[in-house]
């Protein structure tokens, strides 16, 4: 088959088209490179993909709204059915998978493109969906005996339950492959939580598969000091989310009637606090602090390129520590990892 790199700028093509929200130009441009014999799986990564992180780019810098970032989001999805049945066309070599996402993951997009991509390679996939429940998960492993199962994580909202898949496929005996940005870069994570393998990415997939063992198992148990407190954690989340928010000034000042409602931060306040809370979370199951550094990051740029006041930062700092007085492990990694480059964490305001 031929590389995309062959071909006269097709990720622009798809991009302009996109932008505009021409569907019908965006699913016509896949299917005509797969009818001039590009490889799918390619077109996956490297057009719809690759666009794809474009349109988070652009949200993150306020440059799209959430309704833009969801229409792209709902091309892409069509651009990807379109390359689901092209690659069911093709002869079923392998065994039987199972592909999914973890209960509370909502973007059912990854899982698609790794379920197409693992269809082009010869395996008998079976997608499950969005959020698929972790009894739903049990059925089909009793049900159908899969060689193998694979689950996207979007958001690290989604990792507590992904473990829950993660044991439930590992007592069966059957491998698990993991993937998605809410494992980060490398396979910390999917170790941490006890997954047979990980992948970075469709192609990593491919390659991941091929290596699994037939027969695997069980998942270890966790440390239970930190599944203790995740559990508690998980358990008052609505409850932190709801102080925090009469807490943090931002959300006030954002819902004032002099506030840009195009650039308001209000839009995103929520995502900021859920993601925090997250993070922490991840960090008790997994061990891997860096993923409080990169939420705190992602938080501080999404903060300042909506024009936030650079003290709202410190004060959600305050604000967060002050509500993990109860939870101690939390705490404590907390205080010491939840850093980002810059000053503001200078001349912070209490939020208490």
């Amino acid at each position: 088959m031929r590389r995309l790199g062959e071909r006269r700028n097709p990720l622009e093509a798809y991009d302009a088209a996109l932008a505009s929200g021409d569907t019908e130009t965006v699913t016509s441009l896949v299917a005509e490179m797969l009818c001039e014999g590009a490889d799918p799986v390619s077109v996956l990564t490297d057009v719809v993909a690759a666009a794809q992180r474009e349109v988070g780019r652009r949200w993150q810098l306020g440059e799209f709204t959430v309704a833009q970032e969801h229409a792209a989001t709902a091309t892409a999805i069509s651009a990807t059915k379109v390359v689901a049945h092209h690659v069911r066309q093709m002869p079923v070599t392998r065994g039987k998978v199972l592909v999914a996402c973890a209960e509370r993951e909502w973007h059912a997009l990854p899982a698609m493109m790794i379920e197409c991509a693992l269809r082009a390679n010869g395996w008998d996939t079976t997608l499950l969906g969005a959020s698929t429940n972790p009894l739903r998960l049990n059925q089909y492993l009793h049900d159908l005996g899969p060689d193998a199962v694979a689950v996207s994580c979007s958001v690290l909202g989604s990792l507590p339950t992904c473990r829950r898949f993660i044991e439930a496929t590992t007592a069966s005996g059957t491998p698990i492959l993991v993937g998605g940005p809410a494992f980060g870069g490398d396979d910390v994570r999917a170790v941490a939580l006890g997954a047979t393998a990980w992948a970075r990415d469709a192609h990593g997939a491919i390659v991941a598969m091929d290596g699994l063992p037939a027969v695997v198992s069980p998942a270890k148990p966790l440390a239970a000091e930190r599944t203790a407190e995740q559990s508690a954690l998980e358990s008052d989340h609505r409850r932190l989310v709801a102080r925090l928010r009469e807490r943090w000034s931002l959300v006030a000042a954002a819902t004032t009637p002099d506030a840009d409602c195009l650039n308001s931060v209000i839009d995103v306040a929520d995502d900021v606090l859920h993601q925090i809370l997250h993070a922490v979370e991840v960090v008790l199951l997994t061990g891997d602090h860096r993923v409080l550094a990169e939420t705190a990051w992602w938080i501080d740029d999404l903060l300042r390129t909506r024009g936030a006041d650079p003290q709202m930062m410190g004060e959600l700092v305050d604000i967060f520590t002050a509500a993990m007085r109860d939870y101690p492990l939390a705490a404590t990694m907390l205080a010491v990892h939840f850093a980002v480059p810059g000053d503001w964490r200078q001349d912070r305001t209490t939020g208490e």
